[in-house]
């Protein structure tokens, strides 16, 4: 069983190149989901958005080509390529690509206590 999905294994790739950017869109390409973990390659026209939301894990931005305008609780964070962010847990959050760019966002899911 395979527990990421929809990349090659087992085989040297750029993941940048996993997902392309389309003039006027957001797109996606789940790599790994269930309830401890998110692992999701995005690519973002110039201009786009994902508007402001929160969520119940910890959320990691890893800008892999061109820039991305991060905005947590209210305050805005430039990243470029090759820097990170982490967006804490049930903090208001958006995100803003100022021009075309890539990024992986991994969100890490608080697991309950067992008793």
């Amino acid at each position: 069983m395979s527990y990421i999905k929809n990349i090659a294994h087992e085989e040297p790739l750029v993941l940048a190149a996993q997902v392309s950017v389309l003039e006027g869109q957001v797109v996606s390409k789940t790599l790994a989901q269930n309830r401890h973990v998110t692992l999701t390659l995005f690519a973002f026209s110039k201009g786009e958005e994902i508007s402001t939301h929160a969520s119940t894990g910890d959320a990691m931005v890893l800008v892999l080509e061109g820039e991305a305008l991060l905005t947590v609780d209210g305050k805005e964070h430039r990243c470029k390529a090759g820097e990170t962010l982490i967006m804490p847990a049930n903090k208001p959050h958006a995100v803003f690509a100022p021009e075309d760019m890539k990024m992986l966002l991994t969100v890490v899911f608080p697991t309950q206590r067992q008793v």
